[in-house]
């Protein structure tokens, strides 16, 4: 059996088949092309072409002090949110010139530590952080070596980098607003358990003061979404104890809507006579009959906004400018789910 080892095309041997020096070579593969005359311009690319030359990007940056890539960590990359900012950082990043490199931790914060350090050794031109744990002393610590970062949707307190995101306190009043002039009078919120994520953080209290403020009656279960049982036996509860104000869900993410919607059905409920509602518009919110109502975030909008802060951040190289705050409103998509 015979084994064929296929080897990088050097620069070396562009310039011997091209009957020009290294250096010619070089200046050509940089910013330097204007420099050689049109004919070897011509002769360079005719060899390059001929041998099937790549130059290693790479190195070229990193010579020149650029590596052209932004870095994105990822809490959950499963999480529908997670993957339609994403997209618009990626869109942001493209027209700019630069390319995207993504890490998910899984929220691990043991994974996110090493993700870090990984996308630190590739000297990123920036970091867009979606926190899975508290990775304060990391995370400053890069921001202190020079490094723009955003913080996407989760804050760290301990961390002087922009921060861009759902105005939270907004959406949920906007969500209780909305159940109480359909009628609904005693509302259920869900959520995963809000500990390591701010967002979850601020939803629950504003959700605490709203119903108080508003005279509502509401409780809260917050729980790991994949504990179905436990899920459909506390909506169960919530459905079946005595009172005649009618009744609804709020659930604090994508990921609980589809983990209410799941255990409704399993109940037997009919949505509308009990209310859903859910943060974040995804796909099939609006298959399920009659449609579930929602609060849909500006996806695209703030990942193009996370990197737009970053690069300003990083023309600015200015590490004494307060970081700032960029909050998104929701906008309200009502379906037949709170039709009440």
């Amino acid at each position: 059996m015979t084994t064929t080892t296929h080897q990088r095309t050097t620069i070396l041997e562009v310039a011997r088949e091209a009957g020009a020096s290294k250096t010619s070579v070089s200046r050509y593969f940089s910013d330097e092309r204007e420099r050689l005359s049109p004919s070897m311009q011509t002769r360079i690319a005719a060899a390059a072409r001929r041998l099937g030359y790549r130059p290693n990007q790479m190195a070229r940056s990193l010579k020149g002090g650029h590596s052209g890539l932004i870095g994105m960590l990822v809490a959950d990359i499963r999480n529908p949110f997670s993957v339609a900012v994403m997209h618009g950082v990626e869109q942001a990043c493209r027209e700019r010139g630069l390319s995207l490199m993504v890490c998910n931790t899984d929220n691990d914060p043991a994974q996110e530590r090493e993700h870090l350090a990984l996308l630190a050794s590739y000297q990123v031109e920036g970091l867009v952080i979606n926190a899975a744990g508290s990775p304060d002393r990391e995370l400053q610590a890069l921001v202190e070596e020079g490094i723009p970062l955003v913080l996407l949707d989760r804050e760290l307190s301990d961390v002087g980098a922009e921060v861009v995101g759902l105005d939270n306190a907004r959406a949920i009043d906007l969500a209780l607003d909305h159940l109480q002039a359909q009628g609904y009078g005693d509302l259920l919120y869900l959520s995963e358990p809000p500990e390591q994520a701010s967002p979850r953080q601020v939803r629950l209290t504003r959700f605490l003061q709203g119903v108080a403020a508003l005279g509502l009656a509401g409780e809260v279960h917050c729980q790991p979404l994949m504990e179905r049982d436990a899920l459909q036996r506390a909506i169960g509860d919530f459905l079946a104890r005595p009172g005649t104000l009618p009744r609804a869900l709020l659930c604090a993410n994508g990921n609980a809507t589809l983990a209410a919607t799941r255990a409704l059905q399993a109940l037997g409920a009919r949505l509308g006579e009990t209310g859903l509602m859910g943060i974040d518009e995804l796909d099939w919110c609006e298959l399920v009959t009659p449609g579930i109502t929602t609060l849909a975030q500006p996806t695209a909008a703030i990942g193009r906004a996370a990197v737009a802060c970053l690069m300003r951040r990083r023309e600015a190289d200015d590490r004494t400018t307060p970081a700032r705050r960029v909050h998104f409103q929701a906008s309200l998509i009502p379906r037949g789910s709170t039709r009440g």
